[in-house]
């Protein structure tokens, strides 16, 4: 288990190339040093580590066969850090998030005999790992927005629903709800304005009917097949 590894060099306090001269001298220090005996500074536990440490990396077979999961220990450390250094990883985890989240609420709008959805099936339709899944759905458990079914199913809560609507999140296409967008909400807001800023009443009704006059002419021309054409 990664938790169970213990860094023999860190506890010898030598370099991963040190050689056996090296790694034997420093050992002979600390083993006395950490000695039961020691009434200065004896630490059995200590003791019983260094001894351990040693007789691995005394022994060509059993260090080379070490450094193999040395490296790979320290190849996770090396990845861990880089996605804590990388910001634009945490907008991705919400995104994530929001699409789980998305996921469960249109699956209990469908069917609320069978609200749940199993942690396989949300990684595959998200195309994310199974294990950021995990993670992100303890998130979500924590917050009340996410429950697990008698069926073992997750299933989303009516907070988790608030927080869909609450989020102005929309229906979109692919069973996901994307947010719209500041610019959405901008446009939308201007075209309000100018509306309500017009003087004469005729005027509304007209910028109605040429926007319902427009809609149905889409339509129309959707409805037409390649080699229809509208009567003129």
């Amino acid at each position: 288990m990664e938790n169970d590894f213990l860094d023999y060099y860190e506890i010898l306090q030598v370099s991963p190339n040190a050689d056996t001269d090296t790694i034997d001298r420093v050992f002979r220090h600390l083993a006395k040093k950490f000695h039961p005996d020691n009434t200065a500074s004896g630490d059995t536990e200590r003791f019983r580590v260094v001894m351990e440490a040693h007789k691995i990396l005394s022994d060509p077979e059993a260090r080379a066969a070490y450094d193999v999961r040395h490296t790979d220990h320290w190849n996770q450390k090396w990845q861990l850090a880089s996605e804590a250094a990388n910001r634009t990883a945490f907008g991705d985890d919400r995104e994530t998030r929001e699409s789980l989240l998305s996921l469960l609420y249109v699956q209990r709008r469908r069917t609320m005999k069978h609200p749940g959805m199993g942690e396989l099936e949300l990684a595959m339709l998200l195309r994310v790992p199974h294990e950021l899944v995990e993670f992100h759905l303890w998130y979500l458990k924590a917050k009340g927005w996410v429950e697990r079914l008698d069926t073992g199913m997750l299933a989303i809560t009516a907070r988790g629903v608030d927080q869909v609507e609450q989020g102005r999140l929309r229906l979109g296409p692919d069973r996901l709800l994307p947010y719209s967008t500041a610019e959405d909400d901008r446009r939308e807001g201007e075209r309000r304005i100018n509306v309500d800023r017009r003087s004469s009443p005729q005027e509304i009704y007209e910028d109605q009917e040429r926007r319902s006059g427009m809609e149905r002419r889409t339509g129309d021309r959707r409805a037409l097949g390649p080699g229809d054409s509208q009567a003129d």
